[in-house]
C-alpha cells in the first residue's frame, strides 16, 4: 500500500509516495543520502542543493548502467556456461540409451525458454 515517507537531505525536507517496505525505504534512503553529502563535500565550491542532487543523480545514473551492463554480461557468460556444460553432458551420453535424444530436447526447450526470458 502506497504511503508518505519524508526525508531530509541537506536541509530540505522531500516528500516520497512509495509502496516499498520500510527496509528498502531505508536502504534507499542511506545510499542517496550518502551519496549527495559525498558530492557536496567533494565539490570544492559551494552548489546549491538542486544541482548538488543532479550531480549525484547523474552519478547514481552512472553506476547503474555500468552495473546493468555487468549484469548482462554475466548473464551472457552464463548461457554460454550453462550451454557448454549440457553438450559435454550430452557427448557423455551413450548414444544407444534413447537418454541423449531425451536430454537433448530437454536442454533445448529449456534454453529456449532462457532465452525468451532474458528478452
Amino acid at each position: 500500500m502506497e504511503r508518505l515517507v519524508k526525508f531530509e537531505v541537506l536541509g530540505q525536507e522531500y516528500p516520497l509516495y512509495t509502496d516499498a517496505s520500510e527496509e528498502d525505504i531505508q536502504e534507499i534512503l542511506q545510499l542517496v543520502k550518502k551519496q549527495i553529502e559525498n558530492n557536496s563535500k567533494s565539490t570544492r565550491s559551494f552548489l546549491p542543493a538542486n544541482k548538488v542532487a543532479v550531480l549525484t543523480s547523474l552519478n547514481m545514473a552512472g553506476k547503474y548502467v555500468r552495473l546493468k551492463k555487468d549484469f548482462e554480461q554475466y548473464k551472457q557468460q552464463m548461457n554460454e556456461l550453462v550451454d557448454r556444460l549440457t553438450s559435454v553432458i550430452e557427448d557423455s551420453l551413450p548414444p544407444e540409451s534413447g537418454a541423449q535424444t531425451e536430454f537433448s530436447k530437454k536442454g533445448k526447450s529449456e534454453k529456449k525458454s532462457r532465452l525468451a526470458s532474458n528478452e
